[in-house]
Order: C-alpha cells, then sequence, then structure tokens
C-alpha cells in the first residue's frame, strides 16, 4: 500500500472537515508530529490507529482507501458520501424523502 496515497487521503478528509493537523491529532490522541508524518506518507498509521482516523473524521474507510479500491460501486458511495456531508439537515430530509419516494413507486 502506498503511504503517500493514504496520508494525502487523511489530509484531504481532515482539511474537509476543517480540522487542523493539532485539533486531529488531539482528538485521536497522538502526537501531531506522528499525524504529520502519516499525512505526508512517511510513515503508516496502525489499524487501531486508522480506525480512529477514520472516527474522528468522521469517514468511511472506503474514503480514505478509495485509491485501492476503485470500483463503481465503492465510487457511488464515495459520492454520496462527500454528497452528505455538504447538506443541510432540511435537504439531508428532503433527499431521503425524494428517495423513499421513488423506492416505493419503483417496487409497484
Amino acid at each position: 500500500m502506498e503511504k503517500k496515497l493514504l496520508g494525502a487521503q487523511i489530509k484531504r478528509a481532515r482539511k474537509q472537515c476543517g480540522m487542523t493537523a493539532e485539533s486531529l491529532a488531539e482528538a485521536c490522541n497522538m502526537d501531531t508530529t506522528y499525524l504529520r508524518q502519516i499525512e505526508s506518507g512517511h510513515k503508516m498509521p496502525s489499524l487501531q490507529m486508522f480506525i480512529i482516523l477514520c472516527r474522528e473524521l468522521k469517514v468511511s474507510p472506503a474514503v480514505l482507501l478509495a485509491d485501492y479500491l476503485p470500483t463503481p460501486e465503492y465510487e457511488e458511495r464515495d459520492y454520496l458520501h462527500e454528497l452528505d456531508r455538504t447538506l443541510t439537515p432540511d435537504q439531508r430530509a428532503l433527499i431521503k424523502a425524494l428517495s423513499e419516494t421513488v423506492a416505493n413507486r419503483m417496487d409497484k
């Protein structure tokens, strides 16, 4: 696994969350220097730390591993996940209602 690709995905997700390296490192209970080494591709996080990063960044592992899982199924899920992160609660409720309506009509 390419450390630089994973590190870049983690950094991208962190910035999308509006977090600084310091705030993410603190939330993950790790040293900021270690996080910067991960983001720059010099270090690979342990599985446990990867899970903590996913939790604190509020992303699925598939989002951070997107460069390694480039299938249409994952791309669609990632698109929906990224879209969901930008929606207001009202927009999310509207999309949910529309999706349920479409699904119910397709079942008939």
